[in-house]
């Protein structure tokens, strides 16, 4: 079995990444002490940088939804702090906390909130989605149901209210239930809802990986094929449906496929081991599919064909890169 390298942080050492707390008094705000509805208490934690207006209505979306959490967490590393919710209050019960932050990296912000979260249940979005109605109930009764050993993930489907183009879509209409060693990455941090002991159980996110690092994609696959090496089940859950903004703007296309690359190839690198090839084994068939298709789409789809040529060429950089600075570190331990 692969040897995991669970990334475990310590609560006390993020004090000094945390910059500006919302100031509110919190005798005025939500206790926490009883929840909306039948649902128990619930943390919902957001990471975002420099798109106040998204995040807005993304926070918005939830809290107009049938259920919403005991509390939310905004993990800001905005360039300036937002000061529109460093004063904001909602109108329903829900502790609302806010922090800007001025360390970097979507897994660092993700891992300072689900430390700051009070409550056992935890439940993860981005700050470019929009929640329907019945999206928070509906994750957090499927995690409920599955039990402990479980994570749910829910459905991604494009927003229809831009005109670009929105990554990361999962749109399959039926349960599907993963575990062991399934060889493709099932889980959608962006939607998404756990236990807090699975975190602590496998660790948390790898800092090393997603958007804000050298390595900007992947963090989510990474959590992933712990969790189901560590025999937890993956369950999709349709009707926890989420809308993904398409705010990118074609001209991100290529370099977006480039950066996901990177971060899979150190992924995949994190993980080879000539003792237990099934990561080497992942990123040969992972280039092989991709560039197989190349030749046909460079006549019919030539976007594609880039797309696929941008996301392989990152693969390899990201898995080199990676070993690379591996063996670097191996050194100067070794020194």
């Amino acid at each position: 079995m692969l040897a995991l390298n669970a990334v475990r942080i310590s609560v006390a050492g993020r004090a000094r990444g945390i910059m500006v707390l919302n100031q509110l008094d919190e005798s005025n705000q939500y206790s926490g002490d009883q929840q909306e509805g039948n649902l128990p208490s619930t943390s919902l934690l957001i990471c975002s940088r420099d798109r106040a207006q998204l995040l807005w209505e993304t926070i918005q979306s939830i809290l107009a939804g049938c259920k919403i959490p005991t509390e939310i967490i905004v993990i800001d590393q905005s360039m300036e702090p937002n000061t529109l919710l460093s004063d904001f209050q909602p109108h329903r019960p829900c502790m609302f906390r806010y922090v800007w932050c001025e360390n970097k990296g979507v897994s660092v912000g993700r891992n300072m909130a689900i430390a700051m979260a009070s409550h056992p249940i935890v439940v993860i979005t981005d700050d470019d989605m929009l929640a329907t109605s019945p999206w928070f109930e509906t994750i957090v009764q499927a995690l409920i149901k599955a039990g402990d050993r479980s994570v749910i993930t829910g459905q991604v489907d494009a927003s229809q209210t831009e005109d670009g183009f929105a990554p990361s879509i999962k749109k399959d209409q039926h349960i599907i239930t993963y575990d062991g060693r399934v060889g493709r990455d099932v889980l959608f941090t962006g939607n998404m809802a756990a236990y807090r002991s699975a975190f602590e159980e496998v660790g948390y996110f790898d800092e090393r990986l997603g958007p804000g690092t050298e390595y900007p994609a992947a963090e989510d696959n990474d959590l992933c094929f712990r969790l189901l090496e560590a025999k937890y089940k993956i369950i999709y859950e349709p009707n926890a449906l989420l809308y993904h903004r398409a705010w990118r703007s074609g001209k991100e296309f290529l370099s977006l496929h480039w950066n996901y690359g990177r971060g899979q190839g150190a992924f995949y690198a994190k993980y080879f081991s000539f003792r237990d090839a099934h990561m080497i084994r992942r990123m040969f068939r992972t280039v092989v599919a991709h560039m197989i298709r190349v030749p046909f789409r460079i006549f019919y789809d030539r976007s594609q064909a880039q797309k696929d040529i941008h996301y392989v060429a990152g693969l390899l950089y990201g898995a080199l890169r990676w070993r690379l600075n591996s063996s670097k570190v191996d050194l100067e331990r070794g020194n």
